[in-house]
């Protein structure tokens, strides 16, 4: 019998899976940086807690991450996956205010809402609420996002703290939640008599999409006009 059977002998084997999910989760740093493999960190952990991923996958956790999910899952303690990334110094996204045209995609792709900003206005990034996750500058337009040391040496969990990844966790669930609730705001029901042939809804997804690549090529070309 392993470790985490023996402490949860009254649960069935899914209760248990679970419950080692959320301890496995509860030690991870909570940046949401995907580069586990994962869509998020809870989607890492239940993939740990199930032997479907390793231990070693989470840069930001750093070698002491590693450590802590070998203590809770029993395995033995190996280096970081290299194809995973390499713990490095904690940073924060910073938005150069001067080339950002408003196209609000690093605000979609941030996952804990830090970055604040309105549609074709400048954005800023929010320092405490940012995790350092990188998934902003891929979606730069403009390349004007830049990630900046702010814990020197200090790497894994010497540069993050528990109360950070609490924090990082709970703006993530809300954000997640936010979504959910715009998501089932958008989506209303017609009657059949409302709904025109010629205009299905993939076509009016089509239209939109076109609509906001035109105004990024606009905001674009006003940048260039300006370098």
């Amino acid at each position: 019998m392993s470790t985490v059977e023996a402490e949860l002998p009254s649960l069935s084997s899914t209760e248990a899976l679970r419950a080692l999910a959320a301890r496995i989760n509860a030690a991870l740093p909570q940046t949401q940086c995907t580069r586990c493999g994962y869509p998020d960190c809870a989607a890492y952990a239940l993939a740990v807690a199930s032997g479907e991923a390793g231990i070693n996958q989470c840069p930001p956790g750093g070698a002491q991450g590693i450590a802590r999910l070998a203590t809770i899952t029993g395995r033995p303690i190996e280096p970081l996956s290299a194809e995973h990334g390499q713990e490095a110094p904690r940073t924060v996204a910073v938005i150069d205010e001067n080339w950002c045209i408003g196209c609000t995609l690093c605000i979609k792709a941030c996952p804990t809402d830090a970055i604040l900003g309105l549609n074709k206005r400048m954005h800023t990034v929010i320092a405490p609420h940012c995790t350092g996750c990188e998934l902003c500058v891929p979606a730069c337009p403009v390349d004007c996002i830049r990630m900046e040391n702010i814990s020197g040496e200090a790497t894994g969990w010497a540069a993050w703290s528990a109360l950070q990844a609490d924090q990082a966790r709970t703006r993530y669930l809300f954000r997640q939640e936010r979504l959910q609730r715009e998501q089932q705001t958008q989506i209303m029901p017609e009657s059949t008599d409302r709904q025109s042939p010629a205009d299905p809804p993939e076509a009016a997804a089509a239209v939109e999409t076109a609509t906001k690549q035109a105004a990024i090529a606009t905001a674009l070309a006003r940048a260039r006009a300006r370098r």
